[in-house]
């Protein structure tokens, strides 16, 4: 094969992986490992060794850099709060106890010498953000369990690979001639020029962009070649402190106040999905089985320790005092998977370890494999079911995030939860959101596009949103700005009223927003039918009683939605033709009929005569 044919299989293979785990709402990373296995070792169609020799260390060490700098401008320290203490005690007390209990582990359990022993167990503080953030994108974790996760997996990478890197250097002053005060004084050099080069390249990026130095259509360019800048530098002095750098300017820039870095960090958020997937798809078709199949149950019983005791227990130790409760110290402590960080560095320090005479060394990148291969698996898996076990799931049906207080969100909020979908409802406006506090609905007063609604509103509980005010441009504006988190297909908001159409040359396009619902319902149309008696009414259909059938008896109706029995939600817009099925419930906003209208509607429907029409109001059923 060409090489452009299989940069196609890497990529074809690697995004269909993540869309096979999208589809069957398995983990992503248990699908890639297992699609490069199979196109890998298994049937040799892809050697990455033979394809691409000595370029395969740098590439995956440039696609590592760029998404632990996409990981960096993730972090954002208001969003940390009451997950600080327990952060920093993972990173300053948590990486030391798994390093040395790794070690230990290592070398009486695994049978390693001292020098590989410490060199993998300094890697084993690495818990990947490959990994990490896939999984809690998937599982919808609560926010506090899932930033400590998120944070400890970022800040954790460099610090694990700076710690193997000491290792190393140790074992380099025990094989050879070199000083121990002047190898110490070398990596704290490097660490210090790290952080510094990393700090001063965020900042001069800052600098850039505040003063237009930089036009918008080259922002994000620029950016990628200062990530390879940043992480080449400080690599020339000391090996892998470049993953500090970048980190460390991620981290700065991710905190600055800078003009459209939203829309950098989504651009960098799609670069980093096809960088996980390319690396992890290489990494696992360069596997040597033969090697990894040869481990025997001394590092069985090792990668078992790792998995059972080393995490949980230096978790656990780190945690004393911090007033998390007992299911978040259990689901952080059992949750560490490593990712490509860990492989890539356990093959880089094995070969050299080899190279100085550590004869066992040679056995760091398969037990480093079959590490993260294991961690992957069984945390992957038991993510979810242990968080909804513990209740530490956000929700365990999607619901809808309204924008907009009045009378049709309201009875909108109401009729939804009744079928037990989790609702709020968000308005900046005091008087209309204390007209809905009393009708036992979640509420979150205060502006919703602002940082402060994103830290306060668990997100990750809701799977739409649709804007219901009065102000059209502020409904595009919310649609807009919530379109990259929830999915174009998945925000909805009025149509724009009657009043504010004009001339169709000078509307804005409907494209900017999102999609109009229930026949183009617009919020005059809407507030008009709640005030003269119409109402939003659940409809169950069946073999017995069509959509027609319903469509006959309520010529009337906007249908809203349909909600199936398996949970899925289908929204009825203009841009699809809406038919609903026999075991669908239908939401639609409908006249009050009274039952003497109802009885008309069905008796036309049947071919009979209509029943006589009378004024008694006692006739009514």
């Amino acid at each position: 094969m060409t090489t452009l044919v299989i940069f196609c299989l890497i990529g074809a293979c690697g995004i269909g992986a993540q869309w096979i785990a999208w589809r069957w709402k398995i983990p992503a990373i248990v699908v890639m490992l297992a699609v490069g296995v199979l196109i890998g070792p298994t049937t040799g169609i892809l050697q990455p060794q033979v394809v691409f020799g000595d370029l395969l260390e740098p590439l995956i060490a440039t696609a590592v850099a760029l998404i632990l700098f996409e990981g960096g401008l993730t972090l954002h320290f208001a969003r940390l709060a009451d997950a600080e203490t327990a952060v920093r005690r993972l990173v300053i007390i948590g990486g030391p106890l798994v390093w040395g209990l790794a070690t230990l582990c290592g070398h009486y359990i695994g049978g390693l010498s001292w020098a590989s022993a410490a060199v993998l167990g300094g890697i084993l503080i690495v818990t990947g953000p490959t990994v990490i953030i896939p999984l809690l994108r998937q599982a919808s974790l609560k926010r506090r369990p899932a930033e400590i996760l998120r944070w400890e997996a970022i800040v954790n990478d460099p610090v694990g690979a700076l710690a193997a890197v000491l290792a190393f250097e140790l074992t380099i002053v025990a094989y050879s001639a070199h000083s121990l005060s002047t190898t110490l004084g070398h990596m704290a050099l490097g660490i210090v020029l790290s952080i510094g080069i990393g700090y001063l390249g965020a900042w001069l990026l800052i600098l850039a962009l505040r003063k237009g130095h930089i036009p918008e259509y080259l922002k994000v360019p620029v950016m990628i070649v200062a990530v390879l800048i940043i992480y080449t530098l400080p690599n020339s002095l000391l090996h892998e402190s470049g993953l500090l750098a970048v980190t460390v300017m991620g981290m700065v820039l991710g905190n600055s106040s800078v003009a459209s870095l939203d829309e950098i960090r989504r651009f960098k958020e799609n670069i980093t999905v096809l960088l996980v997937s390319a690396v992890f798809i290489l990494l696992a078709a360069d596997v040597d089985l033969a090697t990894l199949t040869s481990l025997g149950w001394r590092e069985i019983v090792f990668v078992l320790m790792v998995l059972f005791v080393v995490r949980p227990l230096a978790v656990f130790l780190s945690l004393i005092g911090t007033g998390l409760p007992l299911s978040e110290k259990l689901i952080v402590g059992w949750i560490g998977p490593r990712g490509v960080v860990a492989v890539a560095i356990a093959g880089l320090f094995g070969n050299r370890l080899v190279e100085l005479g550590v004869e066992d060394a040679a056995i760091l990148p398969p037990l480093a494999f079959a590490i993260v291969a294991v961690t992957v698996v069984f945390h992957g898996f038991s993510l979810e079911p242990l968080s909804r076990h513990f209740n530490l799931k956000s929700t365990g049906t999607k619901g809808l995030l309204i924008v907009g207080a009045n009378p049709f969100s309201r009875r909108l909020a109401e009729t939804i939860q009744s079928i037990g979908r989790p609702v709020m409802i968000a308005d900046r406006n005091w008087k209309r959101i204390r007209a809905v506090r009393g009708h036992d609905i979640p509420c979150y007063f205060g502006e919703i596009l602002s940082e402060e609604a994103e830290l306060d509103i668990e997100m990750n509980q809701f799977d739409s949103v649709v804007a219901l005010t009065d102000n059209d441009d502020y409904n595009a504006l919310v649609c807009v700005n919530y379109g990259p988190e929830f999915g174009r297909h998945r925000v909805f908001q009025f149509a724009p009223s009657r009043g504010d159409i004009g001339d169709s040359a000078h509307k804005a396009p409907e494209t900017l927003g999102g999609y109009y619902f229930g026949n183009n319902l617009d919020y005059d149309t809407a507030i008009e039918h709640i005030n003269t008696g119409w109402c939003l009414r659940l409809t169950r259909l069946s073999k017995e009683y069509t959509f027609d059938d319903y469509r006959r008896d309520n010529p009337e109706a906007r249908v809203i939605s349909a909600y199936s029995e398996d949970g899925s939600v289908r929204v009825m817009t203009r841009d699809t033709r809406f038919e609903a099925d026999s075991d669908e419930t239908l939401l639609a906003l409908v006249p009050d009929d009274t039952s003497e209208d109802k009885a008309r509607h069905r008796a036309a429907r049947r071919g009979e005569k209509p029943p006589a029409s009378t004024d008694n109001p006692q006739a009514d059923t």
